[in-house]
């Protein structure tokens, strides 16, 4: 079953995007999703027609535009699912048993999805931080929906000390961004030059930043 759109980030994506009609969750979209990714992945979403990626997804390119009106609105719808999917697996943490383990498996999800879905991280990581992307807004309410959840996360393992020190907690906002960050980079780094390294070695060294609440 393809996952939601969680509302706070997939509304702001579609205002950005406007798509004229969308298309419901189905094989072709994922197709479309799957086409769009590979091509980008390899050229860079400026240089791929819409042709193109209807080809490769298998529809026709009046479809593509029926449903979405241009490149940039489906681009947009894209990010809308593939931001859907990463949603539902950092979700998964936030049922796990205690907080250290629902953060470690958010890590994973989050590294295991960068592994099957390279060509979206690279384009969301080159867009999000251009002021000038088409999809700058949407990208920045989905930042910040993404961080929230995995602050919350940390806001629950700094709630099992069990001996608090008398100071401060450090930035939760920071600290989240920094792991959330530091994920990104370690399963694209993984990706691309050291494919040898395990998904298990990479979470161990993005939750040491986890220490200041322990």
């Amino acid at each position: 079953m393809v996952p939601e759109v969680p509302a706070s980030g997939a509304e702001r994506m579609s205002e950005a995007s406007a798509p004229r009609t969308r298309l419901r969750a189905t094989d072709s979209k994922h197709r479309l999703f799957a086409a769009s990714m590979e091509l980008i992945g390899a050229r860079g979403h400026q240089d791929v027609s819409v042709d193109e990626i209807a080809r490769a997804a298998g529809v026709s390119k009046g479809t593509v535009y029926y449903n979405f009106g241009s490149k940039n609105d489906l681009i947009g719808e894209l990010l809308n699912y593939g931001i859907a999917i990463l949603f539902e697996r950092l979700e998964a943490g936030t049922t796990a048993p205690d907080p250290d383990t629902g953060l470690r498996l958010m890590v994973s999800e989050s590294l295991e999805f960068i592994a099957e879905y390279p060509a979206f991280s690279q384009l969301w990581i080159s867009e999000q931080w251009q002021s000038d992307s088409h999809w700058a807004g949407a990208l920045e309410q989905t930042r910040h929906d993404v961080i929230g959840v995995v602050r919350g996360a940390l806001q629950r393992l700094a709630e099992t000390r069990p001996n608090p020190p008398a100071d401060a907690l450090p930035d939760l906002d920071a600290l989240a961004t920094a792991l959330f960050g530091a994920t990104l980079i370690l399963g694209r780094d993984r990706q691309v030059f050291h494919p040898e390294r395990s998904i298990a070695d990479c979470v161990g060294a993005a939750m040491a930043f986890t220490a200041p609440l322990r």
